[in-house]
């Protein structure tokens, strides 16, 4: 039978189902993972993000839906809010523990690449 090599990607699939069976407890839905995304991406370019900008995502789901996503993401330690300079509306931060997770995420990326 031969053997046929394993695809970039799926490799990289593989390295991230592993990751998140590391990290059974922090295993995020496709609507958490899309909103990590965003969050992320806009601190990593400076931009601010507010919790209203996120649960007008109606491609996402639901303001409730998101909302309580966005309380998820909190509870997991991803995600922080802080009061903007009026106080009426809240600003969404990415934690500490959300760039570790990009961070491996890029690892297995790199490490998935580097096999082909």
């Amino acid at each position: 039978m031969p053997t046929t090599k394993q695809s970039p990607y799926l490799r990289f699939l593989n390295l991230i189902d592993a990751l998140d069976r590391i990290n059974p407890g922090k295993k995020l839905d496709s609507i958490e993972e899309s909103l990590l995304n965003r969050i992320v991406t806009c601190a990593d370019a400076g931009q601010t993000v507010l919790v209203g900008d996120l649960i007008a995502l109606a491609e996402l789901g639901s303001q409730a839906t998101l909302h309580g996503r966005l309380k998820n993401l909190s509870a997991m330690g991803y995600i922080k809010m802080a009061s903007n300079i009026d106080g009426r509306k809240k600003q969404v931060l990415p934690t500490k523990l959300a760039i570790k997770r990009y961070e491996e995420i890029s690892k297995c990326l790199e490490k998935a690449a580097k096999i082909a």
